[in-house]
């Protein structure tokens, strides 16, 4: 339930922000510079991303911010590329360059003995379900996958597929957000519909991360032999 409780949170702090603070000026600023310079905008974006993944600096917010400043569809693709690519330098860094850093940091993690070796037995599937499911720091977990034996094209695709349902339902919220903001304000313009359809979308991709992270988190713990 730790993914769904974040973005909860992340909500009410977006809308709570919005009265005091004047980052929607800020917004409208970043969208204007977006539209005049797309090209440049999605190629500043991506670095930052993943300069920000291989830094394991929490993600949320750069990923609100691409669905505000892209859009869902090009927001998603934008964080997905980003992610996946910050993930795979992490990856490769933590098994080829910072490997004794890396141990340092694992040796203690409560069930590494028993993740190691599940991830040996059924690499893809394990990282999938992890990705899925919040029992392991994400941004750690970019580095201590490096350590074990799976391959990389399966560690890339596992966490691609893993990472996708919670990436389009930040980046939907991110692309909705300032509209919310307006209109708990009371300065809203569009139509009651457009609101109900906005707000059937969220919940709709909500539930169905929730149920997707507690299905892989009780598929997590029977693989690695906790009880459920």
């Amino acid at each position: 339930m730790k993914k769904p409780l974040i973005f909860v949170g992340l909500i009410g702090l977006f809308v709570a922000l919005g009265f005091w603070l004047p980052y929607e000026e800020l917004f409208r600023e970043l969208s204007l510079f977006v539209g005049e310079n797309r090209g440049i905008a999605r190629m500043l974006y991506c670095v930052v991303y993943v300069t920000a993944v291989v830094l394991l600096v929490p993600g949320s917010l750069l990923t609100l911010l691409g669905g505000f400043l892209f859009g869902i569809f090009e927001g998603v693709i934008l964080v997905s590329l980003s992610s996946v690519v910050g993930a795979g330098f992490a990856f490769l860094i933590g098994r080829y360059f910072a490997r004794d850093w890396v141990e340092s940091r694992t040796r203690n993690l409560e069930g590494w003995k028993q993740f190691d070796r599940a991830i040996s037995n059924r690499g893809f599937y394990i990282v999938l379900m992890t990705r899925l499911s919040p029992v392991f720091p994400f941004n750690l977990l970019n580095y201590t996958l490096g350590l074990t034996m799976i391959r990389f094209r399966d560690y890339v695709l596992a966490s691609w597929l893993g990472m996708a349902p919670a990436t389009v339902l930040y980046v939907y919220f991110g692309s909705v957000a300032l509209t919310l903001t307006d209109l708990f304000a009371g300065e809203s313009t569009g139509s009651n519909w457009q609101y109900g359809l906005m707000a059937i979308g969220l919940i709709a991709t909500l539930g169905l991360v929730v149920v997707l992270t507690r299905l892989a988190s009780s598929i997590l713990k029977k693989e690695l032999g906790e009880p459920t």
